[in-house]
């Protein structure tokens, strides 16, 4: 049975350069999940590689289908964003191991979904002051930078991922210490150590 790697962090922390850098190592062999989102689409980013670009309207269908494992909605400065995890029969858990980047509410959901043994979370973190500078030369990257979103995000996490929360999706023990957690200080590092769990997971 394969299982699904959860990218589990808040904002700025490098979860999805992360993630790629793990899909282009043929080691480990995973594969990816795409996502579907109603936002518009960024600078740099292609349809069906970040997320499936949807309408809202197409959203309601998949919802009234039965399709959405997880739908999480951000009222954002732009308007209501929708992201979510769609049984659209891309996965084959029989053969094969995912990696998928989401939120502590996602995850769950995910989780209690497909069950504890086969969706494991990974959770990447990076010092608050240095996650906010990354933030910001990222938006600036832009053409039509996002200042005011980026910091409703920001601020955002700090309730989205607070201990409580962390606790209740069982992604903290009691002492405070956080399951699977990789400080993304030193990209490389990160990655070389995410990698080195992942290996020691699948082997399970």
């Amino acid at each position: 049975m394969g299982k699904i790697f959860y990218l589990i962090g808040k904002s700025a922390v490098g979860k999805d350069s992360i993630m790629e850098h793990l899909l282009a190592d043929d080691s480990l062999a995973l594969h990816s999940i795409v996502q579907y989102a109603t936002r518009p689409i960024r600078d740099g980013e292609e349809e069906g590689r970040e997320y499936h670009f949807i309408t809202p309207e197409r959203a309601e269908e998949l919802e009234r289908d039965g399709l959405v494992i997880e739908s999480r909605a951000y009222n954002t400065v732009y308007g209501i964003w929708k992201y979510m995890f769609v049984r659209d029969g891309q996965m084959d858990l029989a053969e094969k191991d995912y990696i998928a980047v989401g939120t502590i509410e996602s995850y769950t959901k995910v989780r209690d979904f497909f069950g504890t043994e086969t969706v494991v979370p990974i959770y990447i973190w990076v010092e608050t002051g240095e996650r906010l500078e990354r933030a910001l030369r990222r938006e600036r990257k832009h053409l039509n930078p996002k200042y005011a979103e980026m910091c409703r995000r920001f601020l955002a996490d700090e309730q989205d991922f607070s201990d409580d929360r962390l606790r209740e999706a069982g992604l903290m023990d009691d002492a405070g210490v956080i399951r699977n957690a990789f400080e993304n200080a030193d990209r490389e590092e990160c990655i070389n150590a995410v990698r080195a769990f992942i290996l020691k997971e699948k082997e399970l």
